[in-house]
């Protein structure tokens, strides 16, 4: 098929003629050999998606008039030849809304927003829509009215319930008292940071992060269009200015994550968070440039779910997560989604106010590339190299005046969200622009600002020796930021392994996830350095960031080759840095590893390796130090395991920890795995500076790894940073290349974000 391209042209608004159209934002037409929209939604059982538009782009290819593109037809039809086959589209939909509605939820603008959709796409469908009130209502409006933090997912989530529950029957048509109430919240709501703030008023909202700030943007823009004639409080702009301030910077948001990919990098909490936003800019915005660049952004968010995508398991390091969701994959908020759109797991959906699943379900205009599709599904033993992210050297000397990469001036407050999105609080470089802005806009007695300030107190507010300080324990104190990242993962259709490579080694780092390997969503190993003791809670998913499992009290060095990897812990600092740190950030003196017993079919321990099975998978794990299962704490919740899962190492903080993994298919039964693992013990040299490591691995050779040398595996040097965009059996986007090319022997897919086009084949 040729492929459907989807356009806009930055300078001339969307002004395109006929000839541009023959390769641009229309479905390829049945003479052409591709089959129509229609023909896909005939054989859905659910009404399918209003494609009038772009049905009528498709026809009037063949005469000479011009034609204006819209928000409706930038993008190519469901159905079109190149995107997720729309049967199958509408029938996951259809799954998930009848899950979704199970319960009544009231209370949560995502659990009505199922139950508006379903009633959309069922005519028969009844539900007690009564039942939602601004009572119904109470806490999300009183998050929001007080300014908390997260209040900008629950206005993005309101801005469905306005688009679905103003319907034309009394199954989608919402009280009015509903709908004004939430409509004098989009009026009244502080989207930035650095807007006029009351004197008697704090704003808790963390605006800075990755994820935050494309949310407000894109909910500022579409509070804007939505009452662009009202004048919004705390501005006093008119809703058409929101508008107009917004949208640049949602376009430089999309471009950034063109260029360097995503700074919370492969995070399963908020990688979602990125997909929200944009699916709900792609889906209401009337603007088609927004719409086009919002459907590009979301590719980016789905190709980096598929290549790491392995039963249902989103198997990749991360920047950002949490103990709630890395301990099973199952909990991941991006679940819902990654099921919905790959369906790549047994396993049932997990959550009825999903927010991912459930506003996929109601979209009508973005559909996944179906090579997006193929490669999460690819059951091809493949690699995935990948770097995200900006690279900066915070042990840099310290110097008045550094010069910032990508001009992002590190003295321009208008560069502070950039810095500040990479999660750099803790950067001397930004140090002096920080300061300023927290006095100026009042974020020292905010609730997240505790930490920052307490910094701040220690060098009398003085922002020279706030700078002197942050350089001087850069290692323990700048544990927020995310840094470049070069990832590596390898995938095999019963078992995965991924690590982020020689990244910020020694360091502390606060919800990273180094590496993990796994079987399934629930059958996965990984190992962490700990900061905190377990914590004794009755909740289960509550830990500290960095805690027990969440985080990194010192980062490893690591490097992986295909199916074997080597994880180097090694601290930067201690006791003897700084007293008053210390008494802070007090460190275990062990390391330790996730190993679920009870999730495999076998768990087998020889010498100092630990292996696993489950389903012809298998995981190897090898400590330097002697490790052993501790019993389950009586004091600390064990969820369901009725087995030990804590592999600790005990004797130190420092450690190696080798990871093999192998299948049946290509190791022989378990015996022999096991056999051929251990057939070869590994050799580690542990001197005052460090570690040297050296094994002969059945898969990969002979494999050698120190605390500064190369990777050498089988006598070839390895790299282990400066990976491409990313690389894999689908093709190759170099680093910062604002071209974007895939494809597969049946479909392709291509983003150029200069020309600002999308093209599916």
């Amino acid at each position: 098929e040729p492929p459907v391209t989807s356009a806009y042209g930055r300078r001339q608004f969307l002004k395109v003629s006929t000839g541009a159209l023959a390769v641009g934002v229309v479905a390829c037409s049945d003479d052409g050999g591709g089959g129509s929209a229609d023909t896909a939604a005939e054989s859905s059982s659910t009404p399918a998606p209003d494609t009038t538009g772009a049905a009528e782009s498709t026809t009037t290819t063949t005469t000479a008039a011009p034609l204006e593109v819209t928000a409706a037809t930038v993008l190519a039809a469901p159905g079109s030849p190149g995107l997720m086959d729309e049967a199958i589209y509408q029938q996951r939909a259809d799954a998930y809304l009848r899950f979704a509605t199970a319960a009544p939820h009231v209370g949560s603008p995502v659990g009505v927003a199922a139950h508006l959709a379903r009633a959309s796409r069922e005519p028969d469908y009844a539900w007690a829509i009564d039942d939602i009130t601004v009572a119904s209502f109470a806490d999300t409006f009183a998050k929001i009215d007080e300014w908390r933090d997260t209040r900008d997912f629950d206005l993005m989530y309101l801005h469905w319930v306005l688009a679905l529950g103003q319907g034309d029957t009394d199954s989608t048509r919402l009280s009015p008292d509903v709908i004004e109430a939430i409509h004098q919240r989009i009026v009244a709501n502080r989207y930035r940071y650095d807007d006029p703030l009351p004197d008697e008023r704090l704003d808790n909202l963390w605006f800075w992060s990755e994820n935050h700030i494309i949310i407000n943007k894109v909910i500022e823009y579409l509070g804007g269009q939505r009452y662009p004639d009202d004048t919004f409080s705390v501005t006093g702009l008119t809703g058409a200015e929101h508008m107009a301030r917004a949208k640049p910077d949602i376009l430089e948001w999309v471009r950034e994550r063109g260029q360097l990919g995503f700074f919370e990098w492969h995070s399963n909490v908020y990688m979602l968070k990125n997909i929200t936003p944009l699916h709900l800019l792609a889906e209401q915005a009337d603007d088609p440039e927004l719409v086009l660049a919002a459907a590009m952004a979301l590719d980016l968010c789905v190709l980096d779910m598929a290549a790491h995508t392995q039963a249902g398991c989103y198997t990749a390091p991360r920047g950002r997560t949490y103990k709630k969701d890395k301990l099973s994959s199952l909990d991941e908020d991006t679940f819902g989604s990654a099921k919905f759109l790959f369906d790549d797991t047994t396993a049932d959906y997990q959550s009825e106010t999903d927010g991912g699943a459930t506003f996929l379900a109601v979209g009508t205009r973005y559909r996944p590339p179906q090579l997006l599709v193929d490669i999460a599904i690819d059951d091809q033993e493949s690699v995935v190299r990948e770097r995200h992210g900006v690279f900066l050297d915070t042990s840099a000397p310290l110097e008045d005046a550094p010069v910032a990469p990508y001009g992002k001036d590190f003295a321009d407050p208008a560069n502070l969200p950039f810095w500040w999105s990479l999660g750099g609080l803790g950067l001397w470089q930004m140090a002096r622009t920080g300061l300023a802005q927290a006095t100026e806009h009042k974020l020292w007695d905010t609730e997240l600002f505790a930490q920052v300030k307490l910094i701040a107190a220690i060098n009398n507010n003085d922002p020279e020796l706030v700078r002197a300080w942050l350089h001087q324990f850069d290692a323990i104190v700048n544990f927020g930021f995310l840094g470049e990242a070069n990832t590596y993962a390898y995938r095999h259709r019963k078992v995965s392994l991924a690590s982020v490579l020689d990244h910020r080694f020694g360091e502390m780092r606060d919800q990273v996830h180094i590496w993990q390997a796994a079987i399934d969503e629930d059958a996965m190993v990984f190992t962490t350095h700990p900061l905190t003791p377990p914590k004794v809670t009755e909740n289960w998913n509550d830990d500290e960031s960095p805690g027990y499992w969440t985080g990194e009290a010192s980062m490893p060095r690591s490097a992986q080759y295909r199916r074997t990897a080597v994880h180097i812990y090694q601290p930067a600092w201690s006791e003897a840095t700084d007293a008053v740190l210390w008494s802070v950030f007090p460190y275990r003196q062990f390391t330790h590893a996730f190993v679920p017993q009870d999730r495999f079919d076998e768990v087998r321990q020889v010498g100092n390796w630990t292996i696993v099975t489950k389903d012809g998978g298998y995981i190897a794990l090898w400590s330097w130090r002697t490790a052993t299962f501790k019993a389950n704490d009586p004091g600390v919740p064990a969820r369901t395991f009725t087995k030990p899962y804590d592999l600790i190492a005990d004797g130190g903080p420092d450690n190696v920890w080798i990871v093999e993994v192998g299948n049946d298919e290509d190791d022989g039964d378990f015996e022999t795995f096991v056999a051929a693992i251990t057939a070869n013990e590994p050799v580690v040299d542990r001197t005052a500076d460090g570690f040297g490591v050296a094994w002969t691995s059945p898969s990969s050779g002979a494999v050698e790894f120190s605390t500064t040398g190369p990777f050498m595996v089988d006598g070839a040097e390895q790299p282990i940073g400066d990976h491409p965009r990313h690389e894999g059996p689908w093709g190759t986007i170099e680093h910062e290349s604002m071209v974007h090319e895939l494809t597969n022997d049946a479909n392709s897919w291509a983003l150029d974000f200069d020309a600002a086009t999308r093209s599916v084949s």
